[in-house]
């Protein structure tokens, strides 16, 4: 497999072999991607709340392509509990 990776089969293939499925899962940016979704969500200091939303959002379509609107489904879930909490709290 080369650089010019382009059926969704080659796509799954790569990932099986240049992936962790623990510690740097494909889906998420992977251990050589500076903007993996953990380095994000623990760089920017997010939360559980806000880092699942960072999270749906990055693999959205990634983990599982017909999967893409429930993650992003999902995302709005979480962003949308962190606007409840924030008003609960008078902010």
């Amino acid at each position: 497999m080369g650089p010019f990776i382009s059926t969704p089969r080659e796509r799954a293939l790569d990932s099986l072999v240049h992936s962790d499925p623990v510690d740097h899962p494909q889906h998420y940016g992977g251990a050589d991607n500076p903007y993996e979704a953990i380095k994000v969500i623990e760089a920017w200091e997010l939360g559980f709340l806000l880092g699942n939303t960072v999270k749906y959002i990055s693999r959205a379509g990634k983990k599982a392509p017909d999967k893409e609107i429930e993650d992003l489904e999902k995302a709005a879930w979480y962003l949308q509990r962190r606007i409840d909490v924030l008003k609960r709290q008078g902010l």
